[in-house]
C-alpha cells in the first residue's frame, strides 16, 4: 500500500499542540470588522480547540 498523503488544506488550517490537541483560528475576523464591536473582535482573536468529532476527522486527514 502507498503512504497516505497529508491533506494540504487541513495542514494549513490546523496546528497540533505539544500535548496533541488540535487548534484552529476563530472564524469571523477576516473582513467587515468596522461594524463589529471591539469586544467581539478581541474574543475572536485567540485560537480555539477543535471539537471532538471534528478533531477525529482532522486527525485522519492529517495522518496523525
Amino acid at each position: 500500500m502507498p503512504k497516505m498523503k497529508t491533506h494540504s488544506g487541513m495542514k494549513k488550517r490546523i496546528k497540533v499542540t505539544g500535548s496533541g490537541k488540535l487548534t484552529h483560528r476563530q472564524a469571523g475576523k477576516r473582513h467587515l470588522n468596522e461594524h463589529k464591536s471591539s469586544r467581539r473582535t478581541r474574543r475572536l482573536s485567540g485560537d480555539a480547540e477543535l471539537q471532538t468529532g471534528d478533531a477525529r476527522k482532522a486527525r485522519r486527514l492529517l495522518g496523525i
